[in-house]
């Protein structure tokens, strides 16, 4: 048998061997498949008897010990014309009656005895019984329908409820389920009927018509039923019911999808919205949140057993399907032994009910929910404390001097290792000047906040000894380089358990709550490193110049009087903390009424570019703020309104300054001999230049400076002796000289003659100072001016 002939029994096809024998056992006829299957022609086997035809004639007694009847089956090893031996397996059937229906006699008895391939028998046996046993089997749904779709044949019930029918012969899909789910099967087997491609683990929603609800979710396989080359005759399913599997599936998916949402955040509210976006449609039409106030300001909750009556609700989703509604089912948010709030779901009539299995789900979200809130929670009252502290070191926002005119935006990172260390300065200088500071420490979080503190603390410092722009920054670098080297120690010191701490309790009570550092990222210990970014100018009034230094920062912009915006060309140092490398200041001069932009990476670096797109965006927005002509204040709000309205990745700081330049008529200068007669000729100077600026009342104290300052010139340094006078909100007075020692003063005794010039100077005026410069220094007082008379008859 070959072919199709293998899907029918091997006695029962046109292509089976037959032999007719007489009742004697002789051959009388010989077909043409036993000649094909023995390779033995009629001429060497009829007339001859059967038993000629056994590999070994004497087990003839063998083969007849297995008649149990008048027909009998058996088996057999007979000879092969080309092969040696074949074992057959044979089927004696009488043929008892003659043509006309009569009984022959019994000496005309004839046999017909059909034979296959024992192996080929053996085959088809073991088929059969498969078959058989899938159908009666009921973990697997078999289903076999004609070319027509119809029903044919089933193991089982497809579906193990009602609503389907006993008898499922001549029935179709569409006559058994709802429409939708009957449309979609069809489709598949059709395709499969008329492709001949098997396919494999389709998923499907199966509804009978009595069944409005869920339904079953089945897995189908479907393959052709074809023999040979003739026309397709049906098409079979498999199929096992995966309802459970898709439930579970479908509940991960969704605590999956949940627990995406919680931990897209740290802010209680941005939570409390996503987590009810996907809870409305998966589990309900309508979700709501409500939280305790007291978590939304970053307070400890109230515990479990004292549950608050009034709730906030933070978030909403879906549409509510009012008093029709099936629910609620809500289950608490509570985490540590407190309770932050519920979470409330409802469904619409078109929906089932909520069952146990809904209520169990909602418990597990509820809880990872209540977790991922309560780490929101106090990271909202760290990250306030962190911004508070850093705002407290940090100047006011905005400014007002004989130089410029400053505002600044200062706005925290919302990542989650905390709020950054930028920082920004406006520090008055001597004769006028102004520094403008802002810097970057590397990193996030209380340390970063820190250590701008101690950054900002000690370029104040610098900058009062007026020291240039790149001076400052290189001892600001190797400022930066000693907090490494004790970062480094301590770092050393909490591997090997030396927190400077009496015990592990005392320690952790500093730390603060360890726990929700590690959840949020934040390094518990010190780092091993401290960088930091620093852009130090400043400018002068009188010169109308100003000079730059960087330490890794982005330079300047400036936005002339003509409303062009340009950055200032800079040889940027590296960033403080590397060390060994100088830092080269760039002077310009800046127009009047210019307004100078610092800024800090983060205005110009949000992850959507590199630095240029950002600087370039930057310089866009300047030129779209009318800076000149709109308040500073406006300007800033502009220029950062494009940032993330939630949660930006660094700290934004933006400082403007508005330059002032003081006339050439609010200065003078003069230029003396190194010669004590001079002195009376200074004091002649200052006078007559106070006189004409209307000063009379500072006549006095200013001679008196004026001879000191002069006199210590001439007799401790030599000259030239410059005397310089500003008019600039205060009175401003300058004696310069070619020796950089720096003045001291001191407390002269009872006895000496000498040693009060400096005292003096600091009784008569409201701050002096001394700085270097690069051919000598310059000593420094400030008058505070007298208030303007008042118009007469006011």
């Amino acid at each position: 048998m070959r072919g199709a002939d293998s899907y029918r029994s091997p006695f029962e096809t046109e292509s089976t061997a037959g032999a007719l024998l007489d009742a004697t056992g002789t051959v009388l006829g010989w077909s043409a498949a036993a000649q094909e299957l023995l390779d033995l022609p009629p001429e060497e086997v009829c007339g001859r008897p059967v038993s000629a035809l056994l590999a070994d004639p004497g087990s003839w007694q063998d083969v007849l010990a297995q008649r149990t009847g008048a027909a009998w089956v058996g088996r057999a090893s007979l000879r092969h014309g080309s092969r040696g031996t074949l074992d057959i397996d044979f089927r004696v059937l009488p043929l008892d009656a003659g043509l006309a229906g009569e009984p022959r006699a019994t000496g005309d008895q004839r046999l017909l005895v059909l034979g296959a391939p024992s192996a080929l028998v053996a085959k088809w046996r073991q088929d059969h019984a498969f078959t058989q046993q899938l159908f009666l089997q009921d973990r697997i749904g078999l289903a076999v329908f004609d070319h027509e779709l119809r029903l044919l044949r089933t193991n089982s019930h497809l579906l193990p409820y009602g609503g389907i029918p006993a008898d499922l012969s001549g029935f179709r899909v569409e006559d058994l389920l709802q429409p939708e789910d009957a449309r979609s099967i069809t489709a598949h087997l059709r395709e499969v009927l008329h492709t001949g491609v098997p396919q494999f683990g389709m998923e499907t929603r199966v509804r009978t018509l009595d069944d409005f609800g869920d339904g079953r979710v089945m897995m189908f396989t479907a393959f052709r039923l074809q023999e040979s080359d003739d026309p397709p005759i049906g098409v079979t399913i498999a199929f096992t019911d995966v309802t459970d599997f898709d439930k579970a599936r479908q509940r991960l998916e969704i605590m999956h999808r949940c627990t995406v949402a919680l931990g897209s955040s740290l802010s209680v509210t941005r939570l409390t919205e996503d987590l009810v976006a996907v809870l409305a449609p998966a589990l309900a039409d309508f979700a709501a949140i409500d939280i305790v106030q007291a978590v939304l300001t970053g307070e400890e909750p109230t515990p479990d057993h004292q549950r608050p009556t009034a709730l906030r609700r933070t978030a909403t989703a879906g549409t509510d399907p009012g008093p029709q509604a099936r629910g609620p089912i809500s289950a608490p948010l509570l985490a540590r032994g407190g309770f932050l709030g519920a979470v409330t779901l409802w469904r619409g009539r078109d929906r089932p009910p909520f069952e146990e299995e809904n209520l169990t789900l909602l418990q597990e979200i509820a809880t990872r929910a209540a977790t991922s809130l309560d780490n929101a929670r106090r990271y909202t009252r760290e990250h306030r404390a962190a911004v508070s502290l850093q705002r407290s070191l940090l100047p006011p926002a905005a400014a007002d001097n004989a130089a410029a005119q400053t505002d600044s935006i200062y706005l925290p990172t919302d990542a989650a290792s905390g709020v950054g260390g930028d920082w920004f300065d406006v520090i008055p200088l001597s004769s006028a000047r102004v520094a403008l500071v802002v810097g970057d420490v590397v990193g996030h979080g209380l340390q970063a906040t820190a250590t701008m503190g101690r950054l900002r603390t000690a370029v104040r410092a610098l900058a009062d000894l007026d020291v240039d722009p790149e001076e400052l920054l290189l001892h600001l670098d190797d400022l930066v380089s000693q907090f490494s080297v004790e970062a480094a120690g301590a770092a050393g010191e909490a591997a090997l358990g030396n927190d400077g701490y009496g015990d592990e309790e005392s320690a952790g009570e500093a730390v603060g709550d360890g726990d929700v550092e590690e959840e949020h990222g934040q390094d518990a210990g010190p780092p091993d490193a401290v960088g930091a970014t620093c852009l130090y100018a400043v400018y002068d009034p009188v010169s109308r110049t100003c000079t730059v230094a960087s330490a890794g920062h982005p330079p300047p912009a400036v936005v002339r009087p003509d409303g062009s915006v340009e950055y200032v060309r800079l040889n940027p140092g590296p960033p403080l903390g590397v060390g060994g490398l100088p830092f080269e200041p760039v002077e310009f001069e800046v127009p009047p009424g210019s307004v100078l932009v610092l800024y800090t990476d983060g205005l110009v670096e949000r992850g959507e570019g590199d630095l240029d797109e950002g600087m370039a965006e930057l310089r866009s927005r300047l030129l779209k703020a009318d800076v000149l002509r709109r308040p500073l204040k406006e300007v800033g709000r502009d220029v950062t309104a494009g940032l993330p309205p939630v949660r930006l990745p660094d700290d934004v700081t933006l400082l403007l300054a508005r330059t002032r330049t003081v006339p050439p008529e609010d200065t003078a200068s003069w230029t003396l001999d190194a010669d004590p007669v001079v002195v009376s000729r200074a004091r002649k100077l200052v006078t007559a230049q106070l006189e004409r600026w209307g000063l009379d009342d500072l006549v006095f104290p200013t001679e008196l400076v004026v001879s000191e300052l002069v006199t210590n010139a001439i007799r401790y340094a030599g000259g030239p002796v410059g005397v310089r006078l500003i008019r600039a909100g205060v009175l401003i007075c300058e004696v310069s000289d070619p020796s950089s020692t720096q003045p001291r003063m001191r407390r002269a005794l009872a006895t000496e003659e000498g040693g009060r010039g400096l005292f003096l100077v600091a009784q008569v005026s409201s701050r002096w100072g001394s700085r270097y410069t690069r051919v000598g220094k310059t000593i420094w007082s400030e008058q505070p001016l007298p208030p303007p008379e008042a118009p007469a008859g006011a």
